[in-house]
């Protein structure tokens, strides 16, 4: 039987909200001072987050809080279906490779009973620590590659995870790649022409890929040879997986 890898964003991907922006809630009046505001230009999203977390614990965000919070958040229209399709067809290996963070994301899955779905988080770990913060770090140190953050080059983490399974004896047949965002158009461009990158429509990625004028093109947007799928909903991208599964 062919195999297949199914690769997802987790924000505005799998979830349908930011975790780290949603967390603000918690704030005092669900605002951020203007000193935590500009870390974000200063230092980059890894020390701003976790500038965030001190202070919500600052003011009084338990642990009990912040994980009740992470569970308010919905799945992406769809994603059930996906997930509970491909999951029964035996042939589709799942991922996550996202800049939220371990506690974010491991909470949200089991709220949703899909943590046994991931053959794999790739995320920047997290945890709470003795005085019950939330603390962070980045997954890596990356100087490699100019389309992707300091702390993580998402095309970097596919290319190892796949690079592994083929020294492993598996082989994917195609490899589909699911997000939202700027920093999903690295592992993109990753891809061969039999894999699928699907951009969410009206986001970053899917304005990148369709409307970027060539003098602002980051890349040369030929080097993208996989196959382009827009999706809305995870059921745009069950169309396509149902192919897959009857081949």
């Amino acid at each position: 039987m062919a195999r297949y890898l199914l690769a997802f964003d987790f924000d505005h991907t799998l979830i349908d909200a930011n975790s780290d922006v949603y967390i603000i809630k918690l704030a005092p009046n669900g605002e951020l001072p203007a000193e935590i505001k500009d870390l974000y230009k200063d230092t980059g999203w890894i020390e701003y987050m976790g500038q965030i977390f001190k202070y919500l614990h600052k003011n009084g965000s338990k642990q009990s809080d912040i994980l009740s919070c992470m569970s308010e958040i919905p799945l992406t229209e769809g994603m059930r279906e996906l997930l509970d399709f491909t999951s029964k067809a035996g042939c589709f290996e799942h991922i996550i490779i996202s800049d939220s963070n371990s506690v974010f994301i491991n909470h949200i899955l089991a709220t949703h009973s899909l943590s046994v779905v991931m053959a794999g988080i790739f995320t920047n770990p997290a945890e709470f620590n003795d005085a019950g913060c939330l603390t962070l770090q980045g997954y890596h140190s990356q100087d490699w590659c100019s389309l992707s953050t300091v702390n993580m080059c998402k095309g970097h983490i596919l290319k190892n995870f796949i690079d592994m399974k083929r020294k492993s004896g598996i082989e994917y047949a195609s490899v589909l790649y699911v997000g939202d965002g700027y920093n999903d158009l690295c592992p993109s461009l990753e891809l061969r022409p039999q894999d699928f990158v699907f951009p969410r429509v009206g986001f970053k990625l899917h304005k990148l890929i369709t409307k970027m004028s060539k003098e602002n093109k980051p890349v040369d947007m030929s080097a993208l040879t996989a196959r382009i799928k827009q999706w809305e909903s995870g059921l745009d991208i069950l169309e396509t997986v149902k192919s897959f599964s009857l081949q």
